[in-house]
């Protein structure tokens, strides 16, 4: 399957845009597009509490996606509302692994357009 990163990356920035929930909670300043086995794209916000409850953007995505049975993922991306792209942190990089093994082939756009593979991301997994 050939990646489109233009695609993808469009695909989250449609879904980026900080609101305020409450007082206690924003959402939407991050988001994220996972690009499934099936061709399919699934996207997710970010939801920040004052708490720490909240959950990142790359969680909501695997969510929608797992919601229609599918685990592995082709490609991922994060992005802010700023316009600019991110890493997935440790916790999101450890849960794409654990989703599905596969996944340690997954590719993982940075913000220079670099891609990466989850697996030189997790350097010391097995």
């Amino acid at each position: 399957m050939e990646l489109d990163i233009e695609a993808l990356t469009a695909a989250a920035f449609a879904v980026a845009g900080l609101f305020t929930c409450s007082d206690d909670c924003t959402a939407g300043g991050v988001a994220a597009a996972v690009l499934a086995d099936s061709g399919e794209t699934y996207t997710g916000i970010c939801i920040d509490t004052s708490c720490s409850l909240g959950f990142c953007a790359e969680h909501a995505a695997i969510a929608e996606m797992l919601k229609h049975r599918r685990t592995r993922i082709i490609a991922i991306v994060a992005v802010r509302a700023n316009g600019t792209i991110k890493a997935p942190c440790g916790r999101c990089r450890e849960m794409i692994y654990q989703v599905d093994k596969a996944n340690m082939d997954t590719q993982v756009i940075l913000g220079d357009r670099r891609i990466l593979r989850l697996r030189d991301l997790l350097p010391h997994r097995t």
